[in-house]
């Protein structure tokens, strides 16, 4: 079935590490012998490996395709700019023209600086946040990126150097005390936080996050790399109505053109004119007019509301499939619609990295990319969903009985998933 994945894996290792440039689409996340490991084309919610097995994709890019791969009307955008140049001597009028729209969509937005990646626009608004404020530490939630000021607080660490390490303090989402009790060690110059992840904020969460965050006089900064474009147009500052001092967007703000952006106040974000943060392709044209078409179409149709019921349906129609058939024991969801979670507990033969290693190895080769979430794009159909429910129906009962029969592991036809490092 992988048989010219395979084969391309090998060749790619010679030339580039773990064979891709992301973590997440590396052999780290996919199990060997029982995955695809490079993508032909997409189209819609669908995608086609090389070997020209068709998957409906629930990995949607990394959330990076909210819309659906080739979508026809932000494909068009690109290719009448792209007539015209892609990056030029000046800056392009849409790096102005798209700017003014995201300050029309998103809450906390009055200046705007354009990036490429998500790592890009986080370290920015850190710097930011670190030259407003005049103090050095800073507390995170969830995932923020690849540079030191960030990895160096995971167990991914190696390389970052230990004065680095020691200026960035991890708190507990949903957990006030965890913060409070850094403020009462610390002088923070900034909290960053995904505004929501796993669950939903309890108890005022967010606003008790602000609140305490200002009250120390330091700069609340949202990551919403992934909850923009997807939990509402403005994000989750727009959904909870919590603003904060900055924020950063990325991913689906161009359906998967490569751009990211830190927005803010006015008087915050004018301390970009004093830090350097700089870069030739911030203003790059094709990235621009996808994402000023994405905000268009946004705004024509009820993208984040389909997406939110699409989302729901398969919560709805997951957890009734994991209640009839008794598996609350090895299963169970969390998140919002747009991006749930589907959770895997260990077992008192198997860990959750042996059961999750079996459950790719059945969806991938019942036609369906899945990594444990669900991220949804405006292009999955309810049948896309039935589809995907149809094949937990098979898989998951398997999963339970192979446990029941101590049978997992000679089932598992490659080597077990490691874990990498815990982020939510």
């Amino acid at each position: 079935m992988y048989k010219k994945s395979e084969k391309l894996l090998e060749r790619a290792l010679k030339s580039i590490p773990l064979a891709s440039q992301t973590f997440s689409k590396s052999l780290t996340q996919y199990p060997k012998g029982v995955s695809p490991f490079f993508i032909e084309k997409g189209k819609g919610s669908k995608v086609w490996d090389v070997d020209g097995n068709e998957y409906i994709d629930f990995v949607s890019s990394l959330l990076s395709v909210t819309l659906g791969y080739c979508d026809k009307d932000i494909d068009s955008a690109v290719q009448e700019q792209m007539k015209n140049g892609v990056i030029f001597s000046l800056p392009h009028t849409l790096e102005m023209e798209v700017a003014e729209k995201l300050i029309g969509i998103i809450p906390c937005a009055e200046k705007v600086r354009f990036a490429k990646n998500g790592t890009d626009a986080t370290s920015a608004s850190i710097r930011i946040a670190r030259a407003y404020t005049g103090k050095e530490h800073i507390a995170v939630c969830g995932y923020h990126g690849w540079q030191d000021w960030y990895i160096g607080s995971t167990t991914r660490d190696l390389g970052v150097p230990k004065a680095v390490k020691e200026l960035t303090h991890k708190f507990e989402y949903n957990n006030i005390e965890s913060l409070e009790k850094i403020f009462q060690e610390q002088e923070l110059a900034c909290v960053i936080m995904e505004p929501m992840n796993i669950e939903y904020p309890q108890d005022n969460f967010l606003e008790k996050v602000k609140e305490l965050t200002h009250k120390h006089k330091a700069l609340l900064i949202f990551d919403e790399m992934i909850t923009g474009f997807r939990y509402a147009l403005g994000g989750a500052q727009e959904l909870f109505n919590v603003i904060p001092d900055l924020a950063t967007f990325g991913k689906g703000m161009a359906n998967g053109y490569p751009l990211s952006a830190v927005v803010g106040s006015n008087k915050i974000m004018q301390k970009v004119e004093e830090i350097f943060f700089s870069g030739t392709f911030g203003g790059e044209t094709l990235s621009l007019a996808a994402a000023s078409a994405v905000i268009d179409k946004y705004k024509q149709i009820s993208v984040t509301s389909q997406l939110f019921e699409t989302g729901a349906y398969l919560l709805d129609q997951l957890n009734k499939l994991i209640d009839d058939n008794k598996l609350s024991n090895i299963f169970w969801t969390s998140g919002h619609p747009a991006w749930s979670f589907l959770h895997i507990k260990d077992q008192e033969e198997y860990d959750n990295f042996e059961i999750r290693t079996f459950l790719l190895q059945e969806m991938f080769s019942r036609g369906v990319l899945v990594l444990g979430t669900h991220n949804i794009s405006f292009s999955h159909s309810k049948k896309d969903i039935d589809s995907l429910i149809a094949v937990y129906a098979k898989v998951l009962p398997m999963i339970k009985q192979n446990i029941k029969d101590q049978t997992l592991l000679e089932n598992i036809h490659c080597d077990i998933l490691k874990p990498l490092f815990k982020v939510r």
